[in-house]
């Protein structure tokens, strides 16, 4: 196998594979948002679930640490996969990944809110739809 250049995207998939978007990742870099929002664990784990229940998903586990002399790190485990977010308040700055599984997930929604929480002046986002095969698809658990 040849080496792969620098953001080049190799794939192999044989003619067989029935590949469907029913995941996405989404990448989202917050620029200029608030200081103390971006510092403040409490606000953030709240923030996070909220997030969840825009992209109707479901929290299982919320984790999160806070560091000095500043920055927050959590993470929302959930039923149809995870959101993270990673602050630097000197730099007014958070990186946020939001994946979600399942055709009903809204994770665009929760990106939204995300925004505007944290007050975000500008944004990037990028939207990665994974490709699980569809053996996979069929397993995927539902919430009842």
């Amino acid at each position: 196998m040849a080496v792969p250049k620098k953001n080049q995207i190799l794939s192999s998939f044989n003619n067989d594979q029935k590949f469907r978007h029913q995941s996405k990742h989404l990448l989202l870099e917050l620029y200029r948002c608030d200081y103390e929002k971006l510092n403040d664990e409490s606000f953030l784990r709240c923030t996070l679930t909220r997030a969840a229940k825009f992209a109707r998903a479901t929290v299982l586990n919320l984790m999160s640490n806070k560091f000095e002399p500043q920055g927050v790190t959590a993470i929302a485990l959930l039923a149809e996969s995870h959101i993270s977010i990673h602050t630097w308040p000197e730099s007014n700055y958070s990186a946020v990944d939001i994946f979600t599984c399942g055709q009903n997930m809204l994770p665009e929604l929760a990106s939204k809110y995300l925004i505007e929480a944290l007050k975000a002046e500008e944004h990037s986002l990028r939207v990665i739809e994974r490709n699980p095969p569809a053996a996979v698809l069929k397993q995927m658990r539902t919430i009842v």
